[in-house]
């Protein structure tokens, strides 16, 4: 019997909204709201001649810095760079790091590999920012974020021209076969359903239907054989998470190819749940267990704390 966290169980009265074409756009109209920046973190957008990207750095760098390429959430239909102002402000805060927040097009307008490719761009523009020290670049971001970034480990392991030396996934949409299974207990599931997972899917993957063995593992991560040579990966997921089982297989798959997978697993959550409810004790027990994961990833400066 599935059970709601204690933090989350307000979780229960949340209806099985279905995201579709109409909705959508609704949802991406709406967007963020606004944000108060710190004065010790400079926010910049940067338009660069193939993608938007928001940079948020600590005012006070010493020396080339650790960053993170952030890929948004929104099932590869909706969401924008702002829509995590507030966890990259305190990522850049809490341990002296720049983030840069990618504007990547959407589907169904802009289906595989357009997201990618925007996410490429703006990794190799934020290696080569005066600031950032190259060799310490992690790539992550959250549910289509999470896929996203996944799929760009694969590229830039293959590409062989920028090499991230970390993967954080949080929740991460790896594997279109997920929509064609009928044997997942999906009552408890909330905030991304079977539906929005099926429109998501099926928008992203353009010309080809979830399932379709022709699916390249640059838009699905899961359909990689070889996962080996991939940089460490931090995966982090709640039990009641339409993508759990996708995820604990990425995460097996991992460290059987031989890439150090730390799994963490949030008992009775559900997709989301850290945005959602976040001053909850499990929200913020998440965003610290990244926090850590980062620091030990990047070797941040010695004087970072958690937040």
């Amino acid at each position: 019997m599935a059970v709601f966290h204690s933090d989350l169980r307000a979780g229960r009265f949340l209806p099985p909204f279905t995201i579709g074409p109409r909705s959508a756009r609704v949802l991406d109209r709406l967007g963020p709201g606004a944000t108060t920046f710190p004065d010790d973190v400079v926010v910049e957008d940067v338009r660069t001649p193939d993608v938007l990207v928001r940079f948020y750095r600590p005012r006070y760098l010493s020396g080339p810095a650790p960053a993170l390429l952030w890929l948004h959430a929104g099932g590869m239909i909706i969401g924008n760079r702002c829509q995590d102002d507030t966890t990259n402000i305190a990522f850049a805060r809490t341990l002296g790091i720049i983030v840069a927040s990618v504007e990547y097009r959407l589907a169904p307008e802009h289906p595989a590999p357009a997201a990618l490719e925007d996410a490429y761009a703006a990794l190799r523009r934020l290696v080569a920012d005066p600031d950032v020290d190259p060799a310490r670049v992690a790539v992550g971001g959250a549910s289509a974020g999470g896929g996203l970034a996944a799929a760009l480990a694969l590229l830039a392991h293959d590409r062989g021209d920028v090499r991230p030396a970390f993967q954080l996934l949080l929740y991460p949409m790896l594997d279109d076969r997920t929509v064609l299974r009928t044997d997942l207990d999906t009552r408890h599931v909330r905030v991304w359903t079977p539906g929005s997972n099926r429109y998501g899917w099926t928008s992203y993957l353009g010309g080809a239907a979830p399932g379709d063995p022709a699916v390249s593992p640059y838009a699905a991560p899961a359909r990689r054989e070889d996962l080996s040579g991939l940089p460490p990966a931090w995966i982090g997921v709640g039990t009641l998470d339409l993508f759990y089982e996708e995820d604990a297989h990425y995460a097996a798959r991992l460290l059987k190819a031989g890439v150090p997978c730390d799994f963490h697993v949030v008992h009775g959550a559900f997709h989301y749940f850290d945005a959602l409810f976040r001053r909850k004790k499990v929200s913020i027990d998440f965003w610290r267990a990244q926090a850590r994961a980062l620091r030990a990833a990047l070797a941040g400066p010695a004087g970072a704390r958690d937040g």
